[in-house]
């Protein structure tokens, strides 16, 4: 198998201001050019990670007004790759946001949004509760996105546990599942990589995890561990700790259909009915 792509993948511990995390991304993205990626991928909320609805207010501006949008693009532009920023927090009409993944071609062009469509709405013991849904407007629509010779299914950080939107992306053709995330430190202990194998495995795809990670500014503690999966649930390349960095590797794009031949889940899927009926007499 020879279908080569090489892509990089970049761990941030994301601050409140937009100018400092653009300029950590323009760094990465440029060594990532310099190691011969041609995608890229940052974790969720990586231009700001602001602690509440008043804070967010201070830096997420509308989508079309929003000076980050020129600056990545002239980041894809500047070194001819695909850069998908995880995602940012855009200022919607209706005085909400939207947490939003944005993918830019090497020419700069726009290709495709995705607003974040499962909320992370949680009381885990011991922490500060989480609700997503008072800040942030649940999208309704994932997006499949031609990008560096693959297909790109986009997701974001919480959708991880919802394995049906990884169906619908494989079934649509998708090759490589990005999610970029900030998972919280004892979810991500407990959870993140069996999620991230587990879906690579159901959907015969690879999947690239960009994390946040380390103590933020906000006040948050996110895992980190950012990881390039394969088809068949290997690890091909990932973060020891929650420390900012960057991961390079080589994806072999045949490594795809060859998972989906030898273990077709996917074409083995059938529809069925449920009955709650357990009265047989």
């Amino acid at each position: 198998m020879t279908n080569l792509c090489r892509i990089g993948v970049v761990q941030m511990c994301s601050g409140v201001s937009p100018v400092v995390n653009l300029e950590i991304i323009r760094e990465r993205v440029a060594a990532a050019a310099q190691a011969g990626a041609t995608y890229v991928l940052t974790p969720e909320v990586s231009v700001a990670y602001a602690r509440d609805a008043v804070e967010l207010a201070c830096v997420a501006v509308p989508f079309a007004q929003n000076p980050a949008l020129d600056y990545c693009a002239a980041l894809a532009r500047e070194f001819g790759l695909w850069l998908h920023i995880g995602s940012m927090s855009v200022a919607l009409d209706d005085g909400g946001f939207a947490n939003r993944s944005v993918v830019f071609g090497p020419d700069g062009a726009l290709l495709a949004i995705y607003d974040k469509i499962h909320l992370f709405d949680a009381d885990p013991p011991g922490e500060k509760s989480y609700r997503e849904s008072d800040i942030y407007r649940a999208g309704e629509v994932t997006q499949v996105v031609p990008a560096a010779g693959f297909k790109l299914g986009m997701t974001i950080c919480f959708d991880v546990r919802f394995p049906a939107l990884y169906a619908v992306l494989a079934e649509a053709g998708c090759e490589v599942l990005a999610v970029p995330a900030a998972f919280t430190v004892p979810t991500g202990r407990a959870h993140w990589e069996v999620l991230l194998r587990a879906r690579a495995i159901e959907t015969g795809s690879f999947v690239v995890a960009a994390a946040q990670g380390g103590r933020h500014e906000n006040g948050r503690q996110t895992w980190g561990h950012s990881m390039i999966i394969d088809p068949w649930g290997r690890i091909l390349a990932a973060m020891e700790d929650d420390q900012p960095g960057l991961l390079v590797a080589d994806i072999d794009l045949d490594a795809v259909k060859d998972a989906r031949m030898r273990l077709p889940a996917l074409a083995n899927r059938r529809v069925f009915s449920l009955s709650v009926n357990h009265d047989l007499s």
